[in-house]
């Protein structure tokens, strides 16, 4: 029986229980095979007020310290991180914040074989610490950014590639990560390519006309889901409306952005085709997405971006930029089409285009179906295990 140490900030909590589902779901998943057993370390940043005028920041003084969710303990340990300048030092605030928490666990009887951690910087630097110190093999998952973005800068880019020397198990979400982290000097034969499944049986079509009728919707539906954030660039889905007249946007999120985008809707008098749902519940997603004609996804950086397998789960294909792992994800007509540039005229081409050839629902729910967990979960469990050789025979 394997156990791992999971280690994460993105991993739900009692207070956000939307952060990181992907990273749990994946887990769950795992355990299920009854061969691997985990508890979960999922620091929170210290945050001294709870108050809902605090926004964002609220949510984290409002984590518990620890919980259980679908039966496996976690732990939220509370670090340090300082606004704007607290990302150079984010890995050993960390580091400091779940060593007591994983040497309770040994303490406990909880014996771990391996640390397993998501998102390369901060957690995967501050894993491959922790892992050294606890004398454990370490398997890190890049996710997205962690290796678009953050990569570009020497301090990050340095301790990512530090991790990753140190790992004795690397997974990427999709080859274009991969083929990143090679560019960055890791040895292509320690990376895994192990993308995020869906789960077929919460996103599942429902009768369109139902939940159109129920949430007061005619004509064409366009469905934009995620942080309301720059680098999703819910911006050009809006800008996009101007030359679809027959079109109306739902955005689901919250975020700094909010107020943003409201005003651009105004400017572009497109307001009142445009609505702001807000935060909108996993267990509910399945209906406005079988409520909409197709999702956009017109993001600056992706990985894997789940939406896209949560969408086509509902037989609704999408139109995403190409970005990250997008192409390996939209590879058939039945999913969608692929936007090639960040505009607005992209945009709008890219939806006329799958207007007019739309794929029927079943089709696309048929695509989906061929991203279970069930490969991934195999894959975990060699990655694994060659992890726990590796580390023996270091």
């Amino acid at each position: 029986m394997l156990r791992l140490a999971v280690f994460s900030t993105l991993y739900p909590n009692a207070a956000n229980p939307a952060h990181g589902v992907f990273v749990e779901e994946r887990l769950r998943k795992l355990v299920a095979t009854g061969q691997v057993q985990a508890r979960v370390v999922a620091p929170v940043p210290w945050f001294p007020f709870r108050s809902e005028r605090f926004g964002e920041y609220a949510r984290f003084a409002r984590a518990p310290r620890s919980e259980e969710r679908h039966g496996l303990a976690v732990a939220h340990p509370r670090y340090v991180l300082v606004p704007r300048i607290g990302m150079a030092s984010a890995p050993w605030f960390l580091a400091c914040a779940a060593w007591p928490a994983l040497r309770r666990m040994r303490a406990e009887g909880f014996d771990f074989d391996v640390i397993d951690a998501h998102y390369f910087y901060p957690d995967g630097v501050a894993a491959a610490e922790l892992a050294r110190r606890f004398d454990v093999p370490l398997v890190v998952t890049a996710r997205g950014s962690d290796v678009t973005l953050l990569s570009r800068y020497a301090l990050p880019r340095r301790m990512i590639v530090w991790a990753a020397r140190q790992a004795a198990g690397i997974v990427t979400v999709c080859q274009a990560l991969k083929d990143g982290l090679i560019e960055l000097g890791v040895p292509p034969d320690k990376i895994t390519v192990l993308r995020n499944g869906v789960d077929l049986e919460r996103f599942h079509p429902v009768a369109q006309d139902g939940v159109r009728c129920e949430f007061g919707l005619e004509g064409r539906v366009l469905l934009s889901v995620g942080w309301l954030i720059k680098r999703k660039r819910h911006d050009l889905a809006i800008r996009a409306l101007r030359m679809l007249p027959d079109c109306r946007l739902l955005i689901i999120g919250t975020g700094p952005e909010e107020q943003v985008l409201r005003a651009l809707a105004n400017e572009l008098a497109v307001q009142e085709r445009v609505t702001f749902v807000g935060h909108v519940a996993q267990a509910d997603l399945y209906r406005y997405y079988s409520a909409a004609d197709m999702l956009l996804l017109c993001s600056e950086r992706e990985g894997w971006a789940n939406v896209l397998l949560e969408a086509m789960a509902c037989g609704t294909p999408a139109a995403a930029t190409n970005v990250g792992g997008t192409a390996e994800v939209v590879t058939a007509p039945a999913a969608g089409v692929l936007i090639p540039e960040h505009s607005e005229v992209a945009v709008a081409t890219a939806v006329r285009e799958l207007l007019a050839r739309h794929p029927s629902r079943a089709a696309t729910r048929r695509y989906a179906e061929q991203f279970s967990w069930d490969e991934t979960t195999r894959g975990q469990l060699a990655v694994f295990r060659t992890a726990t050789m590796r580390g023996a025979a270091a």
